[in-house]
């Protein structure tokens, strides 16, 4: 099986070039303080998938679901307790895909170090998540986490995001009018150049918003989500949580 090529700096300019935007500060942070002294997370490994990529999926979360009833949650207390800041859509992780598998643990790696997670934190807001990305993910991008995390960034830092929480009253008093197909539409105009189609979603099984999955070609460009990506249809209803 050939293996997949792990990109080194060139992929960072690649990435900047298919965009033609410049790294920006922040993804959506409405504040945030690191703290003076973060942990040092643990190696990973896991089982190598080896395999030719495809494509790209960078993976936001929307962070007042995610938190919800974990404000007290140790393991979740950078991103969820408030004491770090407040965040809207943060970096999941960037994930190359592939027609016969997603390469995963493409190479034994060391955890990412300190100084990279904190200024992976803003955008990531937990330090368990930066490790796991890099190892699992980025391995089979880049040669270095801050190559991995700077390729990401780019992309996420591109992006814009519709008015969440007017999309959210509006669901409130009119559950019927917001649905999948309708956030798809909010984030391509927000977006010019990113088609609805190039948006996939993950639903909680009672229909709340939990991550957008914003699908791109070899080159880092806008595609069609395939299937598994793409999520559920325009039609099916979406309810979108505040944090309130």
């Amino acid at each position: 099986m050939r293996r997949p090529t792990r990109q080194r700096s060139s992929s960072l300019a690649l990435a900047c070039v298919a965009l033609a935007l410049p790294c920006t500060a922040a993804a959506q942070a409405y504040q945030c303080r690191v703290p003076a002294s973060v942990p040092q997370p643990r190696a990973e490994s896991g089982k190598a998938v080896r395999a030719p990529i495809d494509g790209y999926t960078l993976a936001i979360s929307w962070s007042p679901e995610y938190c919800r009833g974990k404000e007290r949650n140790p393991a979740d207390h950078l991103q969820c307790a408030g004491s770090m800041g407040q965040f809207g859509f943060v970096v999941h992780g960037l994930w190359p895909e592939g027609s016969r598998g997603a390469p995963q643990y493409c190479a034994p790696v060391a955890a990412p170090p300190a100084s990279v997670i904190r200024r992976q934190l803003c955008r990531t807001p937990t330090v368990a998540l930066i490790a796991h990305e890099w190892t699992k993910h980025g391995s089979c991008i880049a040669r270095r986490p801050e190559t991995y995390f700077k390729i990401a960034n780019i992309i996420s830092d591109s992006l814009r995001y519709p008015a969440m929480e007017r999309l959210a009253r509006e669901g409130q008093r009119a559950p019927d009018t917001l649905t999948a197909g309708s956030l798809r539409k909010a984030l391509a105009t927000a977006n010019p150049g990113r088609p609805a189609a190039s948006f996939g979603l993950l639903l909680s099984r009672s229909g709340w918003l939990k991550e957008v999955k914003v699908c791109l070609d070899r080159r880092f460009r806008p595609r069609r989500c395939p299937a598994r990506q793409y999520g559920p249809s325009d039609s099916a209803p979406l309810k979108i949580w505040r944090g309130l």
